[in-house]
């Protein structure tokens, strides 16, 4: 059987005419990245603002819930009072839509028990003269909806959205920030491009089956690398961030979270979702060496979950959901890898076919 031809075997290109197009390909690659970082930062603010919009909406749910509260707990005793001297306008029903809010506004739903309640508590002359079951006196609804108005509302509500989103502690933070940003947005744009000169060079030294095993898997990774980076951020990350803040504000701390440390997270911890992805190509090339058999993948699946749990501990935060979260897909993965080796076993594969 004759040896499979060489794309080398025709060619007289010396070692130093070899360097040359590696340093073309190096060139056209760097132009490609560069061009990307230059696209990049015609948008980097919406990359940013992409970015930033999970932490954004995590503080926002948390907070909006603390916002409402204060503002009931200073304006409910007023409400109370004029409700039961006749000088407050009959509230709105529950069940009714509510108009839009003005920007000095905000509503809350009382019920109302809860008007009773705090009337006990807070100012309990008030039902001297009036009896809480006398329906004049409560409005005959189960909750009601009080609209609070406040010139000083509009201030009040700017500063409170400070908090629902991130900060900066140096001047030059959110510069470098954003340099940042649309590097890596810049290098993420220009990777085909990279990859395409690579292979340019790479596949002249290649055999033919050598290159097909290249066509058949490389699209493999790249697709489970941004299945896995998607899966973090649309999903993984709202959930850990949910939890975090949630987490601090039962511990009593106020969180204000600082945008350079935020963006090496979002940055980061999709980029190790990705790579974890990889473990099913991982297994397949351990067995296609011979260091690993699908038999060995089967009996020993105890020891791979629990270096699966190690390895998913070690890439997330700290907080046990991420974990959990990395370590349910690659268990998933795991099974997937297993069966892509039973797909074609390493007995039947001809290393020169």
């Amino acid at each position: 059987m004759p040896r499979t031809r060489d794309l080398f075997d025709d060619t007289t290109m010396t070692f130093g005419e070899h360097l040359e197009v590696l340093r073309m390909h190096v060139w056209k690659s760097l132009l490609g990245v560069a061009l990307g970082i230059i696209l990049a930062m015609l948008v980097g603010d919406r990359i940013i603002g992409i970015l930033k919009a999970p932490i954004d909406e995590a503080l926002r749910n948390a907070n909006v819930r603390h916002v409402q509260d204060d503002m009931k707990e200073v304006r409910l005793l007023d409400y109370i009072t004029g409700l039961f001297s006749g000088e407050q306008q009959d509230p709105q029903p529950a069940e009714t839509a509510p108009p839009p809010e003005p920007d000095d506004a905000i509503t809350v739903e009382i019920r109302t028990a809860e008007l009773v309640d705090t009337l006990r508590t807070a100012a309990p002359e008030l039902l001297a003269d009036s009896s809480p079951d006398d329906p004049d006196a409560i409005p005959d609804t189960s909750s009601v909806r009080v609209t609070v108005r406040s010139p000083d509302f509009a201030v009040w509500k700017k500063t409170a959205d400070r908090f629902n989103t991130t900060v900066t502690f140096r001047v030059e933070e959110a510069f470098m920030t954003y340099l940042k940003v649309t590097c890596v947005a810049g290098a993420m744009l220009a990777s085909p491009w990279v990859f395409y000169q690579i292979w340019q060079f790479v596949a002249a030294g290649l055999y033919p089956h050598e290159r097909r095993y290249v066509h058949l898997y490389l699209p493999m990774s790249i697709g489970l690398f941004v299945a896995g980076a998607l899966f973090c951020f649309w999903f993984v990350f709202p959930l850990v961030l949910s939890f975090l803040i949630g987490f601090s504000q039962w511990l009593g701390v106020e969180l204000q979270p600082r945008l350079s440390e935020y963006i090496n997270l979002v940055l980061l911890m999709p980029m190790m979702f990705g790579i974890s992805f990889q473990l099913p190509l991982v297994m397949l090339f351990l067995e296609r060496i011979g260091v690993c058999t699908v038999k060995t993948y089967t009996d020993n699946w105890r020891m791979s979950v629990f270096v699966m749990s190690i390895i998913s501990m070690l890439l997330t935060p700290s907080d046990p959901g991420s974990m959990l979260l990395m370590l349910a897909p690659l268990i998933v993965l795991y099974v997937g890898g297993i069966q892509l080796c039973r797909m074609r076993p390493r007995a039947e594969v001809d290393p020169l076919a």
